[in-house]
């Protein structure tokens, strides 16, 4: 036992205890990420075999993403009061625990609710690996993990769609989630002994009493938020039951900040919104997801519709893009912890531009290589941009706030991602209609003429357009997102920290 925790010991005062960190993190975020690629290939598969449509079947996609969104921030609050490691652990065990549950589920009602109830467990883990990957890595190198993580989310993208294909091929669609379960397994042993607990906490106020009515208001807040852009992709944006539901996402938001302003321990400081560092580079990581989620969502229409690639040819054309985030992710944040985060923020997005540009000439007859030289522009500026932005943000927080800060980036990501699909779908399904066609994307196929395919090609190009002209917004909050912060010391409470610099 002693010569255990001799081990154990000189490893966390050991050089390479970050590196320790990072590869123990690795492994549960790789099974998280690759988790969502492969169950999305699984989906038909798992309609045909419970006798359901396909509509109903993406609920296990989408209940698991809401159910994740909703809970972040709780989750990430939770972490930094109780201990980072302890919550990630117990969130690391129920996403095991409903993995095998959901592959047992003998209908597509308790397979939903497995997901649903893995969402909680993959919230409680999203909340609080970044703030312990950073927590373990000097402040002079947080560009430089938050690339490391980017290369293992890029790694599981690509990895996820394929090996869950060849897994449903070959064993069933029960083994997408048993493998998860499996990997996942792999990440908790893996965290159980190579975090430290006292580290994972470091700069962390324990002991703090936790804000319940502040987490119930922020989960009805975002559940009502994330349902009404699902459902106004396929509503339409001008459905009563559209405007009610924001009506009354709009009237929860303010109930939220006015509890959160006036309760001691607030779950989430809205004051930190005062700083422009802090604000302005959540407004651009929210812009940035915007882009990048529109070209994901709409590209698969273009390529298999109006090109008439297959599914699997499909794939392969995000894979240069998927290579190109992963090369870029650590470069771009290595660099911008030698040089500053401005010009890299800047020039990534930039960069994006040009892929969605790039992207608003394709035509009917377009040869698909000009198509992944878009997505690939556009993947290389989302990677070049994404590590030196999260790290800006990060700096202009208390590490007390790590936790929760991490959760509410995971949430940004997650909500410019649906923002970003509802706003896309608006814009393509409106041109159809204008050139005198049904205003759905359901009716874009292969067989359904030249006339409705040419409609669509337009308006993949307005809306391309339309999404460079909202990423230049992006591109001027990274221009002027302010200085550097440098705390003093550790704040304890939720009042103003004591920092030197300016905001």
């Amino acid at each position: 036992m002693h010569g255990f925790q001799d081990v154990h010991l000189n490893l966390v005062r050991g050089e390479n205890y970050k590196f320790w960190v990072f590869g123990a993190l690795s492994i549960g975020l790789f099974a998280s990420v690759a988790d969502h690629g492969s169950v999305g290939v699984a989906l038909p598969t798992i309609a045909e075999h419970f006798g359901t449509d396909l509509p109903t079947s993406q609920w296990v996609v989408i209940g698991y993403a809401l159910t994740i969104s909703a809970f972040l921030l709780p989750m990430g609050r939770l972490a930094d009061i109780v201990g980072r490691k302890k919550i990630y652990l117990l969130g690391t065990v129920i996403l095991i625990t409903m993995g095998i549950v959901a592959g047992f589920s003998p209908s597509i009602g308790a397979l939903i609710g497995a997901k649903l109830a893995q969402g909680i467990g993959s919230a409680m883990t999203q909340g609080t690996s970044m703030a312990m990957l950073i927590a373990s890595f000097p402040s002079e190198e947080r560009g430089k993990a938050l690339g490391l993580q980017m290369s293992v989310v890029g790694t599981g993208n690509v990895a996820g769609p394929a090996v869950g294909g060849f897994i449903v091929g070959a064993l069933g669609w029960e083994w997408v989630f048993f493998a998860t379960s499996v990997m996942a397994t792999a990440g908790l042993v893996s965290a159980y002994l190579f975090i430290d607990s006292e580290q994972a906490d470091k700069g962390s106020v324990l002991g703090q009493k936790f804000d319940w009515p502040g987490a119930a208001l922020s989960t009805a807040t975002l559940l009502t938020f994330l349902q009404t852009l699902t459902w106004a992709s396929i509503l339409g944006f001008d459905d009563p039951a559209i405007i009610l539901s924001f009506a009354l996402f709009v009237g929860l938001l303010v109930a939220f900040i006015y509890w959160e302003l006036r309760t001691p321990s607030p779950m989430m400081d809205v004051r930190l919104f005062k700083r422009r560092l802090f604000s302005m580079g959540v407004g651009a990581n929210f812009i940035g997801f915007i882009g990048m989620s529109s070209v994901r969502f709409l590209m698969p229409f273009y390529l298999q519709a109006v090109l008439g690639l297959s599914p699997s040819q499909v794939g392969l054309t995000v894979v240069p893009g998927a290579i190109c985030m992963i090369i870029m992710g650590p470069l771009s944040g290595r660099l911008s912890d030698r040089f500053g985060w401005r010009w890299f923020t800047m020039g990534g997005l930039l960069t994006s531009i040009c892929g969605l540009l790039t992207l608003a000439t394709l035509t009917t007859n377009s040869h698909f290589a000009w198509a992944v030289v878009g997505m690939v522009l556009q993947s290389a500026g989302m990677g070049t941009f994404y590590p030196p932005n999260n790290s800006s943000v990060l700096s202009a927080v208390e590490p007390s706030k790590y936790g929760v800060i991490s959760g509410f980036l995971n949430l940004v990501r997650n909500a410019g991602n649906l923002s970003g699909i509802a706003i896309a779908t608006v814009m393509v399904t409106t041109t159809m209609a204008v050139l005198g066609h049904e205003p759905t994307l359901a009716s874009v196929s292969s067989e359904g003429g030249a006339s409705l395919l040419a409609a669509f090609t337009s308006g993949l190009k307005v809306t391309y357009l339309g999404m460079s002209a909202i990423l230049l917004v992006g591109v001027a909050a990274s221009a002027f997102r302010g200085r550097p912060i440098q705390f003093t010391e550790p704040v304890e409470g939720a009042g103003q920290p004591a920092r030197q610099g300016a905001d």
